[in-house]
């Protein structure tokens, strides 16, 4: 593994992390909004989903060497993480929160309104756990960036 590679491996983390707390931060300032603009319903919450990033260099396709022929055998290890899609939450799988309130002008003929399917403690949770891997990430690329140094320390 060159040593960029593990820049880029973190730096897609980082920015797949970024987009993850932008999506619960969405998710968190629209935990009121029970009109979307298109007037179907209540906001739904929406999740990140993650794929791993592979890719093949050039010069990996061409030659077969033992490092190719091993990560074919057992798998290649990835080349970091990119977002595959950023998904809604149905209705199905978690049901909007019914409040009484007959005044609402969103309420239905019953008087419930529809609130957003957001919980809070859920969203906050999630939220700390993408801050720690992004920050995880970065100690990553300082780390990198440190062994560089030393090894150039070590060159002279």
């Amino acid at each position: 593994m060159r040593f960029l590679d593990t820049i880029d491996i973190s730096a897609s983390g980082l920015t797949a992390q970024r987009l993850r707390m932008d999506t619960i931060a969405n998710n968190i300032a629209n935990v009121e909004t029970t009109r979307v603009q298109n007037g179907r319903g209540p906001y739904r919450r929406q999740v990140v989903v993650f794929e791993a990033r592979k890719t093949q260099l050039p010069e990996q396709l061409a030659s077969r060497n033992f490092e190719n022929i091993l990560e074919e055998k057992i798998g290649n290890m990835g080349s970091g993480v990119r977002v595959k899609e950023i998904r809604s939450v149905n209705e199905n799988e978690q049901p909007f929160r019914r409040v009484y309130d007959p005044s609402h002008p969103d309420a239905d003929e019953e008087g419930y309104v529809n609130y957003p399917n957001i919980n809070i403690v859920e969203e906050m949770i999630n939220m700390i756990s993408a801050t720690r891997a992004y920050e995880a990430n970065a100690k990553v690329i300082e780390a990198s960036k440190s062994m560089a140094m030393r090894a150039l320390d070590i060159g002279r």
